[in-house]
This record gives structure tokens, sequence and C-alpha cells, in this order.
């Protein structure tokens, strides 16, 4: 029988070494949802090892319009729990961790200490600020990723010099902004969620050039790309 990661090993960048790294490699997602789904669902594919997810938020049926992890009849169900069946229905031999909690001051450091590489599956200003300064703190590099409607961006940060409060050094007046809104057309986070995963990907075999430092956007009613350096 063909192995499972017989197309991806092909590759050069890959290989047999970087599926290894891949089987040994320790990600947390925070956030299940739009983001979240896509990311988790490559990770699981390509075999990443063990796999952290942290929501305390469980299913409702507006969810699916984007949140592909989930089903109808898993309404009103946990999502970690959902998506930890989801994940280990594709690849019964990685090892999922479900957080069903919110993360906090209090959690963070306790979670995020176990993980290699962070992934940010939020939709909020104060859980990236966070997330950030303690991955900052103990060295670990966070995924970043945003989204509004059909607009969509990436970075890696706390691996080079720039981490959210790069982007966003005025916390007072970033928390202070209104909410952008919760519109967004299903796709949108199902592209960033794809680049996210694939940054990972990059991370962790060492291949091609990361978003290390650097922003990349897409405009999704235009396919207009950018990257700019923060």
């Amino acid at each position: 029988m063909e192995s499972r990661y017989a197309r991806q090993i092909a590759l050069p960048e890959i290989g047999e070494e970087g599926q290894r790294l891949l089987e040994e490699a320790r990600i947390l997602i925070v956030g299940v949802g739009g983001l979240g789904s896509p990311v988790a669902l490559y990770l699981a594919g390509a075999g990443v090892g063990t796999i952290g997810l942290v929501d305390d938020d469980t299913v409702n049926i507006s969810n699916l319009q984007r949140q592909v992890l989930y089903e109808e009849q898993q309404t009103g169900l946990p999502k970690v729990q959902c998506a930890r069946e989801r994940l280990l229905s594709i690849n019964s031999g990685i090892t999922v961790t479900p957080y069903v909690e919110q993360l906090t001051v209090q959690n963070a450091e306790r979670i995020i200490s176990d993980y290699d590489i962070i992934i940010d599956g939020t939709d909020n200003f104060s859980a990236r600020y966070l997330m950030s300064d303690v991955c900052h703190a103990l060295g670990k590099p966070m995924i970043y990723g945003a989204i509004c409607a059909f607009d969509g961006q990436v970075s890696v940060l706390c691996k080079g010099h720039a981490t959210y409060r790069t982007l966003y050094p005025d916390e007072a007046g970033t928390l202070a902004m209104p909410h952008p809104g919760k519109e967004v057309v299903g796709v949108t986070p199902a592209v960033v969620g794809s680049v996210q995963a694939n940054q990972a990907l990059q991370l962790i075999c060492g291949y091609g050039e990361p978003l290390i430092d650097r922003l990349w956007t897409i405009d999704l009613r235009t396919m207009q790309t950018f990257i700019v350096n923060i």
C-alpha cells in the first residue's frame, strides 16, 4: 500500500527527514473556528504528531458556513471535542489534545509551554496580545492570522524581532476600537488558514521563506496580495 505521506515525502523540501520532524512536532491551535478548521485539517493530514486545540465555544449552526470541521448534528457540542474526533478520523496516528477553555492570563504559559509552534485562530485583539506576549517570553513562534469579509493577513511573529505589539503598538487604543464585524465569505478563512498551515510546515521542515517579520495580505475581491516587512 502506498504510504500515507508518499506525495509530500517525494518533495525534496520535505523528504523522509521532514516527515520525521512533522511527526515529532507539537502545534497548538488557539481558536478552532473559521481559521482553526483548515489549519487543523491540513496539519492532521500532513502528519503533525501532536496537535493541541484551545476553545471554550460550542458548535452553532451559523458556524457551518465556514467552519468545515463540524457537522449539523454536532450543534451545541464543544468544538474541541468534535474537532478531535474529526481529526482522528482523518489520521488515527496522531495525538490530539483538547482544552475546553479560553486562553487566559492564568493558563496561557502552562498550555503554550508544552508546544513548539502556536497558531492564532482567534478573532479578538486581547487574545492575540496575550498569546504574543507569552510566545515572546517563551521563545515560541506564533503564526498570526486575521480575516475580515474578503480580506486576510498572515505573519510569523515572535520568531524574529516582530511581535503582535509591533503590528499594534497601542494596546489600549486597539482594544478600544469597535469590532470590525463578523461578516465574512466562507472561503476567506479557508485561504488564510491554509497559508497559516503552510507556514507551520515551512518552520518545521525548514524550507522556503516563512513570513518571519513580514506581513502577507490578500484581498479576495481582486486577488491582490502584498508582503510588507514589519
